[in-house]
């Protein structure tokens, strides 16, 4: 498997993405006490260390808002994954309840601002990257696939496998054919950055933490303009 950030390195030189790949995944619904403590613990901290109202202060968040605007999104609901997620636990609503690795991934995009998703593996087809959109892509929106298909706007980023898009506007919203399900063994994570989050620490945070609650066995690359292209076995 191939996975390339070529297409966007002109426009975003800064983009660094930790590509991990993950085996022996468990995927329990259920947080459990342990991993419940810890991400409430990164709730509290993050509503200690941020103010709601000013989180395009937060460099790495301002990194975000003006990618996107530079691809033509402009409304506010609109926004990267880790800025919701940030601004769901600096408000007191706390995270999202999803399943165990989601939950541990979402705890880590927090303390590390930096959006991260995941693939099920065994549900992507052929090769990745991070690419402008041709506006003709197949896309199903993760929890309304049966709504059909809500195809990307020409020129924003989006990232794909051979097949389909995995998330549209670079990381807002996920497909829902590829997501982290009770039956997935295997995923591929992405942990991304532009320029302020520290990917490298944030892939080995995630590497712990899904090993001691997913029983997970993990390893990782970087991509960036100087490494833009990997090649996974």
């Amino acid at each position: 498997m191939k996975f390339t950030i070529s297409p966007i390195l002109e426009t975003f030189p800064t983009y660094r993405v930790a590509v991990l790949l993950a085996e022996d995944l468990t995927v329990a619904p259920d947080r459990g006490d342990a991993l419940d403590a810890l991400i409430a613990q990164g709730e509290v901290e993050a509503a200690e260390r941020f103010d709601p109202e000013d989180l395009g202060g937060v460099p790495a968040i301002a990194d975000w808002r003006r990618a996107y605007r530079d691809f033509g999104i402009k409304q506010t609901k609109y926004r990267s994954s880790v800025e919701r997620l940030l601004r769901s636990a600096v408000k007191g609503r706390g995270l999202p309840r999803i399943n165990r690795p989601v939950d541990a991934y979402n705890l880590i995009s927090i303390r590390h601002l930096a959006p991260i998703g995941a693939d099920d593996l065994d549900r992507v087809d052929g090769d990745l990257a991070f690419r402008f959109a041709a506006g003709t892509e197949s896309f199903l929106p993760l929890g309304k696939e049966d709504q059909g298909e809500d195809p990307p706007k020409p020129g924003e980023v989006v990232y794909v496998d051979a097949a389909k898009v995995l998330c549209r506007r670079w990381n807002w919203y996920q497909d829902g054919r590829s997501c982290i399900s009770p039956r997935t063994r295997r995923a591929v994570v992405t942990l991304q950055s532009l320029g302020h989050a520290d990917v490298e620490a944030a892939a080995e945070d995630l590497s712990r933490l899904w090993r001691d609650f997913c029983g997970v066995r993990a390893s990782w690359q970087i991509a960036d303009a100087a490494h833009p292209d990997l090649t996974f076995e």
